[in-house]
């Protein structure tokens, strides 16, 4: 008798490289792996996929997402300015939406009545992944392995997957978690758990060291946006997928783009996490300028609090819940009329805004002039002050009757 399949979301780390033996010696299931090709810039997939078949999975799949990952998930963070607790450019929380998406899929078109990830009970993932995959097919079971086994340290993982000559990547000396795509890189565990010591230098390989490895003088580059999303850089027009490798690069060599933070995990766990998010953070700080110039007052102001909602929301898993997606619309709405150009000033671990420009800017200069071609009526402050101040005055009458003064 046939015995049912598994479809677990391999990365080719060690959690997922163990699982792979762990599920089909435990769970008496056929195991099929499936590496989703987001980005990854440091894995040979090809290779990642035939050690998935070595190690026991009766199939091995490689899916490049990438273009729909920039055109349906990427494109719709940088429009929403997707910075978690206002400090960092998702990275892994926007990854896992589509590839939830894809097991799911997989999973329907294999009869696989299983999917299995390599979670552990302490972080995000677990959420993101089970969330998921329940909003897209409730039928299907999760399996967490991870949460259930004995294997309570990395050290203990490693030394399992010795015994069974299952190669892995991490070392005891190197015991780094390492999460990636096209928008960046997270990275944990081993001496970055204390949030005292100072990440060491050979965690990064995005970005330079803005003390000692980067160049002495200024680089400029514009960055063009078409309703919100980027479409070309110093003039040529590219693909957003392009413009964030060519922004990583570019970033990265001045030393953009680096995170160090104490980050509240949706459990309500506090962890140290260190991030590399080069072109991710300068295309935000490029729309967020953009966005000044283009959008009312009122929508700007509004949008702050919609935009960290959406970020919050992503993070704990949430992509496919209905707030997120009505957020998302109120979004898009705010989009049309943000294109323009950005100019970018790189230097020693900065990126300034210091030029944009849009045929649908807001900006009147002769509202905004203090010289000779001012066009502002003065005189008409008078009468608004007075009657935005109107409540206050009258609110201080009242309180001067029953013997108060002033706002207490």
């Amino acid at each position: 008798m046939a015995r049912e399949k598994c479809v677990l979301a391999y990365s080719g780390g060690l959690d997922t490289s163990v699982l792979i033996r762990w599920i089909a010696e435990n769970y008496d299931l056929d195991v099929i792996a499936v590496c989703i090709d987001v980005g990854q810039e440091r894995q040979d997939l090809e290779f990642v996929r035939e050690k998935a078949l070595k190690i026991g999975a009766v199939d091995s799949l490689v899916l490049d997402v990438r273009d729909e990952f920039v055109d349906e998930y990427l494109s719709e963070a940088i429009k929403a300015n997707s910075m978690y607790e206002n400090k960092y450019p998702l990275v892994s929380a926007l990854s896992r939406p589509i590839i939830v998406k894809k097991m799911v899929e997989l999973a329907q078109e294999h009869g696989a009545s299983y999917i299995a990830h390599g979670c552990t009970g302490k972080g995000n993932d677990q959420v993101r992944f089970e969330v998921g995959i329940a909003a897209l097919d409730p039928d299907i079971k999760v399996l967490a392995p991870v949460r259930e086994w004995d294997l309570h340290t990395r050290e203990a993982e490693i030394e399992w997957a010795q015994e069974r000559d299952i190669p892995v990547p991490t070392t005891k000396a190197s015991p780094y978690s390492i999460d990636d795509n096209l928008w960046g890189r997270a990275i944990e565990c081993g001496v970055l758990e204390d949030p005292w010591v100072e990440p060491p230098s050979d965690i990064y390989t995005l970005t330079h060291d803005a003390r000692t490895d980067t160049a002495d003088e200024a680089e400029y580059a514009v960055v063009s946006f078409t309703e919100g999303v980027p479409t070309a850089l110093d003039g040529k027009k590219m693909s957003f997928h392009d413009i964030i490798l060519a922004m990583n690069e570019l970033a990265g060599k001045h030393g953009v783009g680096r995170i160090d933070m104490v980050e509240n995990r949706l459990i309500g766990v506090k962890s140290r996490e260190i991030y590399e998010v080069p072109g991710a953070l300068a295309l935000i700080i490029a729309h967020k300028a953009l966005e000044d110039l283009c959008l009312e007052r009122d929508v700007l102001h509004y949008k702050l609090g919609v935009e960290q909602k959406w970020a919050e929301l992503v993070y704990n898993g949430l992509w496919y819940s209905p707030l997120r997606e009505a957020l998302a619309g109120f979004i898009e709405t705010t989009q049309k009329l943000v294109t323009g150009d950005v100019r970018l000033r790189f230097y020693k671990g900065s990126c300034v805004p210091v030029g944009r420009r849009s045929d649908y800017s807001l900006y009147d200069y002769g509202l905004a002039t203090y010289d000779s071609d001012d066009s502002f009526d003065h005189s008409a402050s008078k009468g608004f002050i007075d009657l935005h101040g109107l409540p206050s005055k009258v609110w201080a009458s009242q309180r001067r009757k029953v013997g108060k003064e002033g706002a207490i």
